[in-house]
This record gives C-alpha cells, structure tokens and sequence, in this order.
C-alpha cells in the first residue's frame, strides 16, 4: 500500500467521525470553533482575552490540544469554563476521534459554543476536520507576512484570519498589506482581523463578528437551549 493511499484513508477515516461529531453538536445546539496557528502566535492569550465577553453571552466549553503539558489547560480554566486537555504525545494535530474521545469529560447539555485550541502547527490542523462550524487562523506578526504563500491550505480553510500583536508592527519587518493581499489570493472569502492582546485594539471587531457567526447558528436551531 503506497503511502498516498495511506494518507487518503486516514483523511476518510477522520472525515466520517467528524461528521459523526457534527450530528452530535447540531443534536445539542453547539456551536463549534477551531482556532489554529503557530506555536507561540498567541491563542491561548486571544481566548483569555475574548472569553470573559463570550461567556456573558454564551455557555462556553474549551479544549485545549498540546503535544504535552497542561499549562495552557490551568490557563484557561482560571477564567471559570470548562476545559478538557487533549496530549496527542507527539502528533501534530487535533483529529475528529481526539475530539470525540473528550465528550464524556465536557458538558455537553450546559454549552452553547465550544472552541479548540489545537496544536500550534500551520500544516496539519488544517488537513482534519473535528466536525466544527468554523475554522480560525491566528498569525502574529513577529511569524513574518510570507506565511500565507508558504501554508495556503491553512489559509484556504479558514473562514478568519487574525493578525495577532499589531503592536510589534514598528519592531519587525511584516507588511500588513503583503500578508492581507496574499491571503484573500488564496481565499477571498477571509474576514481579517488587525488585533493586539497586549493593548486589546481590534478585539471588539472579532467579537462582533464572531457573536454574529454564533447567533445565526443557534437561531437555526430548533427549541434551542437557554443561554446566559
């Protein structure tokens, strides 16, 4: 068996128990998330900025995706959500059966929008559904605005894209426009989102996209949960 074939059946394999895993959140009325991006590009700070204004909104459940360790886990569950920690020991992705394998850790009855913080990696993460509504793209600054040339699949599956701390712009050769142009080559769909977590500027923009995104979901649900 060549190594092609390998591959595909893998993707076939994941695809299946995504969709598995979306029945099972559209059965719940649970939005889902995938935020992705290089190590180091700031995720973990991003969700500890945005949850204390999602969680007056929604019911917000987080799993965390690390090769190993548990510190962005005790991060974030300081901010009071529900979180499950996957360690894939050494894989380089979050996959539809890691997600599955966390249901009976996560209330699933009590959520009304679940977000993953998959592993830092701007090839794989983007290759494995986990059955989510919408796929988010964090790249900072300091990673270089060659990065959308370089992953494309990443960027063509993103229905976002944020650029995170716009505050080193002065300090660093990264081109806003450059990066923003070459990515809306590879997906004109993108929304874009300048931000910076350190001063929190253009955190307000993704929250009002990003509620509008949840509110349509749930409005398409049937009965729907109580939110709040």
């Amino acid at each position: 068996m060549n190594r092609i074939k390998v591959v595909k059946n893998i993707l076939d394999a994941n695809h299946r128990i995504a969709e598995e895993n979306r029945r099972l959140f559209d059965e719940k009325d649970i939005f889902v998330a995938n935020l992705m991006s290089s190590p180091g590009a700031g995720k973990t700070s991003f969700l500890e900025n945005i949850l204390p204004a999602l969680k007056s909104k929604y019911r917000v459940g987080i799993i965390e995706g690390d090769i190993q360790d548990t510190y962005d886990a005790e991060r974030i569950s300081r901010l009071n959500v529900p979180v499950v920690q996957i360690n894939t020991g050494g894989a380089c992705h979050i996959d539809g059966n890691m997600v599955k394998e966390t249901f009976h850790d996560l209330p699933l009855d009590d959520v009304d929008l679940l977000i993953l913080e998959n592993v830092g990696n701007l090839v794989c993460p983007a290759e494995f559904s986990i059955g989510e509504n919408l796929k988010i793209m964090l790249l900072s600054v300091p990673e270089g605005d060659d990065k959308p040339m370089k992953y494309p699949l990443m960027f063509k599956v993103s229905r976002a894209l944020i650029i995170n701390k716009i505050d080193l712009l002065p300090f660093v050769p990264f081109s806003l426009e450059k990066a923003k142009n070459n990515a809306l080559k590879i997906n004109p769909k993108l929304n874009l989102f300048d931000i910076s977590c350190k001063t929190g500027e253009g955190l307000e923009d993704f929250l009002r996209w990003f509620e509008k995104e949840i509110d349509a979901y749930l409005s398409t649900r049937p009965g729907g949960k109580s939110r709040g």
